[in-house]
């Protein structure tokens, strides 16, 4: 088998014996070092979903309230992973509680068309402007591979322009360059056919997508992240939303904009309400099933009713099959329903938005406070650190994303000082998502944002003593 030579590769580290900041993990997650053992002899790398990677071993929750969760080993956390960003509520709000406890007596799973679906449908629409027409699905990578295949369907074309690192799920036909094969390479176990139907492309600068546009007839769809990579990881030059848009109306391509992540977090209608930019079709997941298992594809009418036998009928066109044994399952719709009619009526996203610029501030003074060159930044309700691994000369006070690009961001990284960032904050009290970073609630508050600035400041100093910082 020939090697992944454009695999991102990441050495693990080894264990520092003499580390304070893993000592200080380890004698606080005793249970959960022995579940990880447990889980490794069962569940390939112990692990159900590879972003909860954590060196040594992850924690293990137990429950959740609100901002905060627990572990087995009785920890409390400022909980800043939100469920991967489903939970803008926080955990357990009451009204989702008491809807899901309600339809759990009704039934789980009646295999029939209910109510709950056309009340969550009908939010969907009133909410995001693309939506004129709802599909749901099970998940964020089943509403991706859906949307594909409509706008395929509805062009007559084969190909479709994604953004390096911009990620749609784990099925095979966005699987390249999204984590790993930055350069189109061929991930092991997809078929090189299938990676061949994407131009894949950089997000620098938008001239590339519009010029392929502009060269080729032979293009169905443009999918990508509104945020940028990974959740604004690497964000978008300004006004590249706006001018793909223009791009794809010129030459008659299917814009999709991936809203799983920024879907009701960055505006109530996602990143197409606040930028200004209507896609064709979008992909929600996470917040949109209210915390609980389940995605949708939202859209244009005349794209989306390649579903109705009826509709497809008249134009001429073949009805795209679509299953899904749990596709608007009474459950999801009923933890959906609850939390969308509270992102409609309360202003959640500016909450969340207005908290996570206070974490974003205060982190920034304390590295300049402690004289450590990293960067912090961020969009709407998200915080992210920039752990600087080249040793580059940056004021935290002024950084700039964009002045660096996806390959210092993204394509480079060091997952050591990820993990040593990520379980010094353990130790000190706040779970923190891999990147590193985070995405707050609405109901995180001043208390929250003082414990969260506290524990930076002190895993700062403690990865600063241990060498894992260089100024």
């Amino acid at each position: 088998m020939a090697p992944l030579q454009s695999a991102q590769r990441v050495a693990p580290p080894t264990p520092l014996t003499n580390s304070r900041i893993e000592s200080e993990y380890r004698a606080r997650t005793r249970r959960s070092a022995e579940l990880y053992e447990e889980a490794r002899k069962v569940i390939p790398a112990g692990l159900t979903h590879d972003s909860r990677t954590l060196l040594p071993y992850p924690i293990y929750a137990a429950r959740g309230a609100g901002p905060f969760k627990w572990d087995v080993d009785g920890n409390e956390y400022v909980d800043y992973f939100g469920g991967h960003g489903a939970l803008i509520l926080g955990h357990v709000h009451p009204a989702v509680v008491a809807a899901v406890q309600h339809q759990v007596a009704a039934g789980t799973h009646w295999g029939s068309s209910h109510e709950l679906e056309v009340r969550w449908a009908q939010l969907v629409n009133r909410l995001i402007p693309c939506a004129e027409r709802v599909r749901f699905t099970a998940s964020g990578t089943e509403a991706s591979h859906l949307a594909l295949r409509l706008a395929r369907a509805h062009t007559g074309k084969p190909k479709v322009i994604r953004f390096v690192g911009h990620f749609h799920g784990w099925h095979d036909a966005v699987a390249a360059g999204s984590m790993s094969h930055f350069d189109g390479g061929v991930p092991a176990g997809i078929s090189p056919a299938l990676v061949e139907q994407t131009i894949l492309l950089p997000t620098d600068d938008v001239s590339a997508a519009v010029e392929a546009m502009r060269q080729r007839d032979d293009i169905a769809a443009v999918i990508l992240e509104g945020s940028g990579a990974s959740w604004g990881m690497v964000p978008l030059p300004k006004n590249f939303l706006s001018e793909l848009r223009a791009a794809t109306k010129r030459h008659g391509v299917v814009m999709i904009l991936d809203e799983v992540i920024t879907g009701f977090r960055w505006a109530r209608g996602g990143a197409q309400q606040r930028f200004g930019v209507t896609p064709d079709m979008c992909v929600l997941a996470k917040i949109v099933a209210g915390g609980l298992p389940g995605g949708a594809v939202a859209g244009r009418a005349d794209i989306m009713d390649q579903l109705d036998a009826e509709a497809a009928a008249r134009s001429g066109r073949e009805k795209i099959g679509h299953q899904g044994t749990f596709n608007s399952n009474p459950l999801c719709a009923a933890a959906a329903v609850a939390t969308l009619s509270i992102v409609e009526k309360e202003d959640v996203c500016a909450r969340a938005e207005a908290t996570a610029e206070q974490i974003r501030a205060g982190m920034r003074d304390i590295l300049a406070e402690e004289d450590v060159p990293w960067g912090i930044y961020g969009d709407a309700s998200a915080f992210l650190v920039f752990q600087n691994p080249k040793g580059l000369k940056i004021d935290p006070k002024a950084f700039d994303p964009l002045a660096l690009g996806f390959k210092e961001i993204k394509g480079v990284r060091n997952a050591n000082l990820s993990h040593r960032l990520r379980i010094s904050m353990l130790a000190n009290g706040v779970d923190i998502m891999g990147a590193p970073g985070g995405l707050v609630s609405a109901v995180h508050g001043p208390k929250e944002v003082a414990r969260t600035l506290d524990a930076f400041r002190t895993s700062v100093r403690w990865m600063k003593a241990e060498g894992d910082i260089k100024g």
